[in-house]
């Protein structure tokens, strides 16, 4: 069924081609502007960091799954931010390790435009469940003897499908605006994989439509969402000071912190490339900032949860003990 949806789609988008005059039928990712030698030391780096993403994320969900003490909301949470963390790094790296290792290989029209709209999902989903795991740690927090009764499982399982939805129905809005736009040439992308605003810039039609959607997602996806965890941590704060017991202030600062240091790094790079004026980053440090909230974000996720975790960390060595004793 996936694959019929896949061609279905691929169809749809051959059609759109023919009918905007659009003649480019495929891209060049222009990616790093770096020697050749370092190609090859950027692809070594880029392939090891991929593979501890893969190893990392894996083994997160794999220790939520096995381990029954880790059934509860926060950490359902968590796989699906795992999950989302695997989907990011598999739509862009093996893109990145390709150009690396051939620079002048195309990649189709309909392959840059798929790309453009998994890359998009998986950002607007990070971004939703990102804010629905501050708001479970407010009310775990703030209100621990509902928490069981407000943070139920109808409810996170509610939150967490509502995050693919929007995510998903808007980033198809922002793939359906760019697909009606004409592709004439030049057919060269200064990027590393197919991001929207580089694609943008090689339209031949009038794009102000497709800047304002933006700005309006923005606005919805990113600074909405951050003031919600600013104002939700604001609270926790406040709760935490109350706290008479060092030892709970220590473990509720322990979760915390390891939920802050991942929205730093996520929202931080997010709005400093898609808010801030352009003329302020070049294409190259664009590129950088977006290997932050598209490549490192991935890999530094499981080493914050499980290094800042107590019971991230107690899953795991129950599991080695397990296996060394079996």
């Amino acid at each position: 069924m996936c694959f019929n949806i896949f061609f279905q789609c691929l169809c749809f988008l051959h059609s759109v081609m023919e009918n905007n005059q659009t003649t480019v039928t495929d891209f060049i990712l222009l990616g790093f502007l770096v020697s050749p030698k370092m190609h090859q030391i950027l692809f070594g780096l880029f392939f090891l960091l991929y593979i501890f993403t893969l190893l990392g994320n894996g083994v997160i969900l794999g220790l939520i799954c096995h381990d029954s003490r880790l059934h509860t909301p926060m950490y359902f949470f968590l796989s699906q931010l795992a999950i989302v963390d695997i989907s990011y790094a598999s739509n862009t790296v093996p893109q990145i390790l390709t150009n690396l290792l051939d620079p002048a290989k195309p990649i189709s029209f309909a392959g840059c435009i798929m790309q453009t709209y998994f890359f998009l999902v998986f950002a607007h989903t990070e971004c939703l469940l990102l804010v629905m795991m501050s708001y479970d740690r407010y009310v775990a927090i703030c209100h621990p003897l509902r928490y069981t009764v407000i943070m139920n499982w109808r409810v996170c399982i509610a939150l967490t499908i509502t995050s693919w939805a929007f995510g998903s129905l808007l980033a198809l809005v922002h793939v359906l605006l760019l697909i009606r736009l004409p592709f004439c040439g030049p057919r060269e992308i200064n990027h590393f994989f197919c991001e929207l605003l580089s694609v943008l810039k090689l339209a031949c039609g009038d794009i102000w439509l497709n800047k304002i959607v933006i700005i309006i997602a923005c606005v919805l996806i990113l600074v909405g969402p951050l003031c919600l965890v600013l104002i939700s941590y604001t609270r926790i704060l406040g709760a935490i000071l109350t706290i008479q017991s060092g030892e709970g202030r220590k473990k509720a600062f322990s979760t915390c912190s390891s939920h802050l240091c991942v929205v730093g790094l996520f929202f931080g790079s997010a709005i400093i490339t898609y808010i801030s004026p352009n003329s302020r980053n070049s294409g190259e440090q664009q590129k950088i900032l977006f290997l932050f909230y598209s490549f490192f974000n991935p890999t530094l996720n499981p080493l914050i949860y499980s290094l800042r975790n107590a019971e991230v960390k107690g899953a795991l060595r129950r599991v080695l003990r397990k296996e060394t004793l079996g």
